[in-house]
């Protein structure tokens, strides 16, 4: 399985499983993952901007079988902390997905340890990450990766003065 660094030609082939990890966050928790339409789309500038940054990480697998099928990606970004603590700024993993038909091989991990290599070689010092409450999957093979729980975000949704839900 090669996983190698993206490159805005990839983008085309990144956002139907960018369209798939939406659909699955927002099963999960239409409050929190309540896109607009096409969220995909939506991505597909600012990936375009990961692909050519030198300060973020956005990688693909390709499949072992045909080099030019995507199977996975993760995008990552470097963030700048608020100034009331030490840390000056942390990596962000935004996005993984490993299509169903390859996942068990190892390849999310693999992605996420040249994602922490490479940060590590940027100088970041930490990374961060959200996962879903129903996503035991990922929360094992993060904590697998040195990863730790840190916080736990919490919801409640607010109703309008007139008793209709908030958009």
């Amino acid at each position: 399985m090669l996983i190698r660094p993206a490159t805005p030609a990839d983008v085309p082939a990144v956002l139907p499983m960018v369209a798939k990890i939406c659909a699955l966050h927002e099963s999960w928790d239409a409050a929190k993952y309540g896109f607009l339409p096409n969220p995909a789309q939506r991505y597909e500038g600012w990936l375009k901007r990961m692909a050519t940054s030198d300060r973020n990480v956005f990688l693909v697998a390709e499949a072992p079988e045909n080099p030019e099928k995507l199977v996975g990606f993760l995008v990552a970004t470097v963030e700048k902390e608020i100034p009331i603590y030490r840390l000056k700024e942390f990596a962000f993993i935004h996005d993984l997905w490993v299509e169903p038909d390859y996942r068990g091989a190892g390849i999310a991990r693999q992605m996420v340890m040249i994602t922490m290599e490479r940060f590590q070689q940027m100088g970041v010092k930490q990374i961060r990450l959200d996962t879903a409450t129903p996503n035991e999957a990922a929360r094992r093979l993060f904590s697998s990766c040195g990863f730790r729980c840190s916080t736990i975000e919490m919801l409640v949704e607010l109703s309008d003065t007139d008793g209709s839900d908030s958009d």
